[in-house]
């Protein structure tokens, strides 16, 4: 209704919005079959009583977005829960997708890709390698909850109106784990953390704490105080290296993203991007055409398992044992189900042989006659 419309009113009334009716899911919510490839959470690190916890939550929120997938959790280091064996028990069939590998880290770690793609290159199964988690906007809304939980940033809008504490930051650090890359990164989403905090916000490498020096002494030459907000998960640094960095720089630091809701909504999206993939589709697609003649050949008997005789999954239209390309941040929406479906195995798999043949007989001399007069005359 509006003034308009109602001539007693002085100012226009505000009506209820409602939600479109259909399917409207939000990003990280999916559906898939029963049959979908595992998702594997690699972790960087061992398996450490404080990693193993961050890791179990972050895997059962992936799980809560991605019913029908099996979630795992591989480490990259040390002898128990290794990406290495998690990663040998899964279920091997024949031209079958058995798993999407998401590393846990916000941004590529050179070394920690190294792993992953020794670890995958091992395996028997095939298997893709997702993106890391970023870039992307979920990773500034968790740096800007992180902040707010020790002060340092204003906490949520509530009500339209800004609450602001008397010990947030005026600049802010968001600090990478990686390289040049990841600092790249990085600054995608700290334009994103600077759109929410109205705050100048720059970005810098954890790996070198002299660059996270400078980027302090830069922010203070126009604001007083400067904070340190890791964009990292938490096992990709030794306990107490956060400390470390931030007493040498004078910055209050915020703590490691640890098991916030949105790292675990990034891991079921990278999951479906990598999913999404038409090259993997048509893979899967061959895969579940292929068991599915095997099972018909033999009388309705499942195929045995056995090591995949096709090439690996990074080879399947990407670089072998190396990431997946995934649409950018602002186009990063999980495919809706009927997307994630392979696509018909009659429109993906090539003419039976038996019909390829027909056109074109093997042997030209027991060609039959077309015709009863033809084989009159070759009678004759």
């Amino acid at each position: 209704m509006s003034a308009d419309q109602d001539p007693g009113a002085v100012l226009p009334v505000r009506t209820s919005r409602y939600r479109r009716t259909g399917r409207h899911r939000s990003a990280h919510q999916l559906s898939l079959p029963s049959d979908s490839p595992a998702l594997v959470i690699a972790v960087p690190g061992s398996a450490r009583p404080e990693s193993e916890d961050v890791a179990e939550h972050i895997a059962d929120m992936a799980a809560a977005s991605c019913p029908g997938a099996e979630v795992r959790i591989g480490f990259l280091r040390g002898n128990r829960d290794h990406l290495d064996d998690v990663l040998a028990d899964l279920v091997i069939q024949d031209d079958i997708l058995a798993g999407v590998v998401v590393p846990l880290m916000p941004f590529p770690i050179p070394e920690v890709d190294q792993a992953i793609s020794e670890s995958v290159a091992a395996a028997e199964a095939q298997l893709l390698i997702a993106d890391p988690l970023g870039p992307h906007p979920l990773l500034a809304e968790a740096l800007h909850a992180r902040l707010a939980d020790v002060g340092l940033a204003r906490a949520a809008r509530v009500g339209r109106i800004s609450i602001v504490t008397e010990t947030a930051a005026d600049g802010v650090i968001v600090g990478a784990v990686g390289g040049e890359e990841a600092v790249q990164a990085a600054e995608v989403v700290a334009v994103l953390l600077a759109s929410r905090l109205t705050t100048p916000v720059a970005a810098a490498s954890l790996n070198d704490p002299g660059g996270i020096k400078d980027a302090a002494a830069r922010l203070r030459q126009a604001v007083p105080r400067v904070a340190l907000a890791p964009c990292m998960v938490g096992p990709e640094l030794t306990s107490g290296t956060l400390e470390a960095i931030a007493a040498l720089t004078g910055c209050d630091c915020a703590p490691a993203l640890g098991g916030h809701p949105a790292v675990g909504k990034l891991v079921a999206i990278r999951y479906g991007a990598a999913l999404a993939d038409p090259q993997i589709a048509a893979m899967v697609a061959r895969g579940k055409t292929a068991s599915a003649h095997a099972a018909a050949s033999n009388g309705g008997t499942p195929p045995p398992t056995s090591q995949a005789q096709v090439p690996p999954a990074s080879q399947a239209g990407t670089p072998p044992a190396t990431q997946a390309d995934t649409p950018p941040a602002d186009h990063l929406q999980a495919a809706p189900a009927d997307h994630l479906q392979a696509a018909p195995a009659d429109h993906l798999e090539a003419a039976p042989a038996d019909h390829a043949e027909a056109a074109a007989p093997a042997d030209p001399g027991e060609a039959q006659p077309a015709s009863e007069e033809d084989a009159e005359s070759q009678s004759a």
